[in-house]
């Protein structure tokens, strides 16, 4: 089984259609909602972790692309400088995955996008401004 996170957004038009179920129903996806803003006549945005067939990931995201959908890498919007970084710790405490680490031998920083959820919770816990998220 496979699994991708990505950030789906879609036209206010689209809002009240469920597409998580769609997913799952015709293409037999575990759809985890990691998270979500959906509001009435405004633009919706989806962050999903989609697991499955490689196959089937692939054709449910052609199918939302076709309905209007914007898919993007969750990747993406989730942007961490280590230019910035200063090494206080700060963002490792409130992080829930481990997606921000410290190394116990260098005490550096460190960063797994492939454990992030793209919670927020580190944005406001860094003083330097070192993780960024775009959606």
């Amino acid at each position: 089984m496979a699994a991708r996170k990505c950030v789906l957004k879609f036209p206010a038009r689209l809002v009240d259609r469920p597409i998580a179920s769609e997913l799952v129903s015709e293409y037999g996806l575990v759809v985890n909602i990691l998270r979500a803003r959906v509001e009435p006549d405004e633009e919706g945005m989806l962050v999903v972790e989609l697991a499955g067939d490689p196959g089937e990931i692939d054709a449910g995201l052609a199918h939302v692309k076709r309905l209007g959908v914007t898919v993007e890498p969750l990747s993406k919007d989730v942007a961490w400088r280590r230019e910035l970084c200063n090494d206080c710790t700060a963002c490792r405490n409130v992080c829930p995955t481990g997606a921000l680490s410290i190394s116990e031998e260098t005490f550096e920083a460190g960063f797994d996008a492939g454990k992030c959820i793209a919670c927020g919770s580190c944005t406001p816990a860094c003083p330097y401004g070192a993780v960024e998220i775009t959606f």
